[in-house]
């Protein structure tokens, strides 16, 4: 970005970095509740609140834009990015939820390895944020933007060898279908991720 914003502006993409820090710390959460499911309910929970902050931070970001005349992005630009990082703490919170859904008693360690991949997911999207919100060169957000293509390519991947493993290994049905709804669950924060990162694509080559 070649612009530089007053600070009145800036508050914009300052709540866009608090929205990309709670996303980090839901997949956290979720990372942590996969490597130790005692007390499901309370980890679930902790996601959820996070879940809930994240869209109070949201409505903040709308209502922000409907008391300004002046805006940093056009306010479509602005709308499409917050709904598009709303939704990655929303399918953080979704996946978890499959854990108490299900009573899942043992995580696979192809799991655990996607949701490796998305706590780096979410900690890229933070430096985009933080890149987006310095104002920094096209040069240094695309970093970030293909950074975050990259890994959500790791994780895809990942998703088709796990889902692979389902029906090879003899698998139970319901163990099939319970982690293959998981597996697509946990696919969809990445391809949350990658969709935030398609938008502010878009955004700065429109300003390029």
């Amino acid at each position: 970005m070649v612009k530089h914003f007053n600070k009145k502006e800036i508050s914009f993409f300052e709540m866009f970095l608090e929205n990309a820090k709670l996303s980090h710390e839901a997949a956290l959460k979720l990372q942590d509740f996969m490597n130790d499911l005692s007390e499901p309910e309370a980890k679930y929970n902790a996601i959820k609140e996070i879940e809930s902050r994240g869209d109070e931070q949201i409505h903040g970001i709308f209502e922000q834009l409907n008391k300004s005349f002046i805006t940093p992005l056009d306010r479509e630009d602005i709308h499409l990015i917050a709904k598009s990082m709303d939704e990655v703490t929303d399918m953080i919170e979704c996946a978890a939820s499959r854990f108490l859904m299900y009573n899942i008693d043992a995580v696979p360690e192809g799991a655990k390895e996607i949701v490796n991949t998305i706590v780096l997911c979410t900690k890229e999207v933070i430096g985009l944020m933080e890149a987006l919100k310095g104002s920094k060169k096209t040069e240094e957000i695309s970093k970030w933007i293909i950074s975050i293509n990259d890994l959500e390519g790791v994780g895809d991947i990942a998703f088709r060898a796990n889902i692979t493993k389902l029906f090879h290994n003899g698998t139970p049905a319901l163990e099939i279908v319970k982690w293959k709804d998981i597996y697509e669950n946990l696919e969809s924060i990445m391809d949350a991720c990658e969709d935030v990162a398609h938008v502010i694509e878009g955004v700065v080559m429109k300003h390029a």
